[in-house]
């Protein structure tokens, strides 16, 4: 794995993904191109039933994860859905490999690690040498995981208190590492 890693944790709830899709929409509006996943809840009626996986370059959209019946791993009380994770969420992130200035990956927790064809993305992502910046679940414990952190040039904990200064330091560490 080589450099260029930035890292967001924290609890959830603190902010890791909207911090990430902000860094996002400000390297896209200085002319970068970005590109890989991001994770969002799906609520109804205000109750969490499921996350949906979004291709940062496309628009794309699918399901990472749902309450109720179906197929696919189980995490807590949801089933994980390998297809939409591989052939939207992979897929973006490979595209972004091969297309983007700077690649995202939200996020790389329990559901996702369920994908063989995700976590060789994500190491491919980590090797490329361009920007890569992921969200990692603060609890989760993987090979993976171990890695990203031990090749990071930087792991950032965010939560209410630190999230604009994170921002602002994220922003600015990754902006440096395009010009060099």
């Amino acid at each position: 794995m080589a450099g260029k890693i930035f890292l967001l944790t924290g609890l959830p709830g603190s902010g890791k993904t909207t911090l990430m899709l902000k860094v996002a929409e400000e390297l896209k509006r200085r002319g970068f191109k970005i590109g890989g996943m991001a994770t969002r809840e799906v609520r109804e009626r205000g109750v969490r039933v499921g996350f949906e996986i979004i291709d940062l370059a496309t628009g794309e959209k699918g399901i990472l994860a749902w309450v109720g019946g179906g197929s696919g791993p189980r995490v807590g009380k949801y089933l994980v859905n390998l297809r939409d994770l591989d052939g939207v969420g992979v897929k973006a992130v490979r595209r972004a490999l091969s297309e983007a200035d700077v690649v995202f990956v939200d996020e790389v927790g329990p559901m996702e690690l369920y994908s063989e064809e995700f976590r060789s993305a994500v190491r491919e992502a980590a090797g490329s040498g361009k920007p890569l910046i992921a969200t990692v679940h603060y609890r989760a414990r993987d090979r993976l995981i171990s890695e990203l952190k031990t090749a990071a040039s930087r792991l950032f904990e965010v939560n209410t208190a630190t999230r604009e200064e994170v921002y602002r330091r994220l922003l600015g560490e990754v902006s440096a590492s395009l010009k060099g």
